[in-house]
């Protein structure tokens, strides 16, 4: 049995199950294949292994997803709404847009810690359905350059000079989080966070050139 389905641009991917005990196994499959691309790499993933991981038949598979494309592309569009509703939340009591910076910048490096899996996913994704992997970052980009733009109005940060600079600092902000995130999170997951978050803040908040 199946209800509504889900579908990513331009594809068309199978019904989700009605029942809680499709909905489970369906969710195991995901988790699964969280594991198994983020670790292995998609190349080295296949639907074999993952049902394995899995713990269900390589026909069970098929009932939920197409293919491993499929199951990635869901990943990455999962991966952009659960990121997006925790920045949500930990900049909820920001003062002002700087402090918006610094605890989105500590939530997002903490998120990436917690699962990097499924980050090491997001940048596999790339490589895989370059449509998914633009997407993920414009949806982000978007939020943000509004935030920015707001931010402005406010007075909390400096109006920008020239043609399309919120875009700009949005994709520029953006490149800040996720290199950190590779340096810090998947390469030394142990390095002190907020040492990292306030030498990002002091030069946002205070540029390169010298006073």
């Amino acid at each position: 049995m199946a209800g509504k389905s889900i579908k990513t641009k331009g594809k068309r991917t199978l019904p989700l199950p009605k029942t809680g005990r499709g909905e489970i196994t369906r969710r195991k499959i995901l988790d699964a294949a969280k594991r198994e691309i983020g670790q292995r790499g998609f190349g080295e993933a296949s639907v074999s292994t993952i049902t394995a991981e899995a713990g269900v038949g390589q026909g069970t598979f098929y009932i939920y997803f197409r293919s491993k494309e499929d199951v990635m592309r869901e990943l990455v569009q999962h991966m952009g709404r659960q990121l997006r509703h925790h920045l949500t939340e930990a900049t909820a009591a920001a003062k002002n847009r700087l402090d918006a910076e610094k605890l989105g910048l500590r939530a997002f490096l903490q998120f990436i810690r917690r699962d990097p899996d499924l980050y090491r996913l997001v940048e596999e994704s790339q490589f895989v359905d370059a449509a998914i992997y633009r997407d993920y970052y414009t949806e982000f980009a978007k939020g943000y350059g509004m935030a920015l733009a707001a931010a402005e109005k406010r007075g909390d940060i400096r109006p920008g000079k020239t043609p399309g600079h919120v875009e700009v600092r949005a994709w520029m902000l953006m490149g800040i989080s996720v290199f950190l995130g590779q340096r810090y999170c998947l390469w030394d997951p142990k390095a002190p966070l907020d040492a990292v978050v306030d030498a990002a803040m002091d030069m946002l908040a205070n540029g390169l050139a010298p006073k």
